[in-house]
């Protein structure tokens, strides 16, 4: 049975350098997925996800994204899938967990909206950048209600000490999602 791991958090917090971490330390045979690049993959008619006006778009980046992750689980490996998940996207990887028999850890890096800020606006290339849209998704993570257990504070922790707490406690269950 492969194990996935939803990976996720505000932007800026540290989601794919601790998925690659996690992804290539692992025991096992893993795969990192970075939903990012699903979203880049769009050429033409792209609208940035955060945006009103990309919900369909999303819909369709996600069911892509779980496509790809049952692909690799029926194939025996384990993945890591590190972006911007909100419990308002878990129902499709629910589903495909039930139809597909894998496990499912959900891991909400959330460190304080400085950290994430400093963090996010450090980043260069392609990577969101822009404080007002980092402030709106560190908001969207704030509050969680059922799935608060599922959060884990990064704000004083490097990428090394984050991937190894997260493996220890992805190990131990504690984070495991129900479907």
């Amino acid at each position: 049975m492969s194990d996935v791991l939803l990976l996720t958090g505000p932007s800026g917090s540290g989601k794919t350098t601790v998925g690659r971490l996690l992804a290539t330390g692992a025991a096992r045979p893993t795969v990192h997925v970075t939903t990012d690049e699903f979203f880049r993959a769009i050429r033409t008619g792209f609208v940035e996800p955060y945006l009103p006006g990309a919900e369909r778009q999303n819909e369709i980046v996600v069911d892509a994204i779980v496509a790809a992750v049952a692909v690799y689980a029926r194939g025996g490996y384990d993945v890591v899938v590190d972006g911007v998940i909100g419990p308002w996207f878990l129902g499709p990887y629910r589903r495909a967990a039930v139809e597909g028999q894998w496990t499912m850890s959900y891991v909400v890096l959330r460190p304080d909206l400085a950290t994430t800020l400093r963090r996010g606006q450090a980043r260069g290339g392609v990577e969101l950048t822009d404080a007002e849209a980092l402030t709106g998704l560190h908001g969207q993570f704030a509050d969680l209600g059922a799935l608060e257990s599922h959060t884990f504070d990064t704000t004083t922790l490097d990428a090394a000490e984050t991937a190894a707490a997260v493996r220890k406690a992805v190990a131990a269950g504690t984070y495991l999602l129900s479907a």
